[in-house]
């Protein structure tokens, strides 16, 4: 099986479903998405926030993403192994599983969210040090997982500065 997807431009409907690992892997399917995969995968663990919050508070949401993050590591792994290429593109649960936490960070509101989504994928597209140091440097389902969580770190700290900034503003104005 592996050898058949590397030789293809990247996994199939087929592939994804050849086993678990795949499935979660490649974000129940969002990983092949012509374009943008990541940002699929993005919009998939924010439909998974959305889910969860109508049953658990934000920090149990938060929390679930520390078991998520090991499943990631396994599932990515093993995904990459078969696929041939160890952090290919369409292996989106790292995308998932990174921005749970960011997503019940800002579960305030729908803009905030927004502003959390936007501001993860362009940490993770522009990956500024360490980001792009750790990817190269860290191997395996470990890596693959690993770089988001950096790119999310930077994504709340802005937002922190955002909060904090707006909330200074705020109290000078009144």
């Amino acid at each position: 099986m592996a050898a058949d997807t590397t030789i293809s431009k990247g996994p199939d409907a087929r592939f994804l479903l050849s086993h678990p690992a795949h499935f979660i892997a490649l974000g129940f399917g969002a990983g092949l998405a012509p374009r943008a995969p990541g940002t699929f995968g993005t919009l998939v663990g924010w439909a998974i926030f959305l889910g969860l919050y109508q049953f658990l508070a934000p920090l149990v949401i938060a929390y679930l993403a520390i078991p998520l993050f090991f499943v990631g590591i396994w599932a990515c792994e093993r995904t990459g192994r078969d696929l041939g290429v160890q952090d290919h593109g369409s292996m989106v649960w790292d995308e998932v599983v990174a921005f749970l936490p960011l997503a019940a960070l800002a579960s305030a509101s729908l803009l905030m969210q927004a502003v959390a989504f936007a501001l993860f994928r362009l940490f993770d597209i522009w990956k500024p040090f360490p980001i792009r140091h750790f990817e190269r440097r860290l191997k395996g389902g470990f890596g693959v997982m690993f770089d988001d969580l950096i790119a999310a770190c930077y994504a709340y700290l802005v937002i922190i500065v955002l909060v904090v900034a707006a909330h200074h503003l705020l109290k000078n104005l009144a």
